[in-house]
């Protein structure tokens, strides 16, 4: 047998060629790839009987919801979390599903970045681990402008539509749910 082929036991011994061609990726290009799955805490309380959402600024002064790349050993929602608690110094519960994706397309650079919303309720903050994120409170309204600011249409609209569906299935998490009588 030459050192292109294998051969399994039985009757599938028909020779095959192994690929000869390894795949090779540019170290840059994997980083980028691994930025492009991302997830995010959308954080909020309720205060007397508002929803308030919590947001960060980066540091280009821009506000988002705590966010990075998926932790190893961690699932999504644990990694939200802990986003969450390094960036704005958040002790509360998280949903174990997502409840939306958005989407950032960085053209300059020819790929984009999906992040898988997790709902995120507030029991109190600490200070957060990481500087120079200036963690607010912010109503539906303030945050969907305060997350338009300096972006580019397509992006603000889809951080936006993030607010809507938040303060959508908030809503759906306050009501009781209503039992027939028997």
């Amino acid at each position: 047998m030459s050192a292109g082929e294998f051969r399994l036991p039985g009757r599938w011994s028909q020779p095959r060629p192994l690929e000869t061609t390894p795949r090779v990726f540019r170290l840059s290009h994997l980083r980028k790839l691994r930025r492009c799955e991302q997830v995010a805490a959308v954080c909020f309380r309720i205060r007397k009987g508002r929803i308030e959402f919590l947001l960060v600024q980066t540091s280009g002064g821009r506000w988002i919801f705590p966010k990075g790349s998926a932790e190893a050993g961690l699932t999504n929602a644990q990694t939200a979390a802990l986003e969450a608690y390094e960036e704005a110094g958040v002790h509360g519960r998280i949903e174990e599903a997502s409840f939306a994706r958005y989407v950032r397309r960085k053209a300059a650079e020819s790929f984009e970045v999906t992040t898988s919303a997790y709902l995120c309720e507030v029991s109190r903050l600490d200070s957060p681990q990481e500087e120079d994120r200036n963690p607010s409170w912010f109503s539906p309204e303030k945050a969907k402008r305060r997350l338009r600011e300096g972006r580019e249409r397509d992006y603000a609209s889809e951080l936006e539509r993030i607010i809507d569906r938040a303060v959508l299935r908030i809503g759906n998490l306050e009501r009781p749910v209503s039992r027939k009588a028997s």
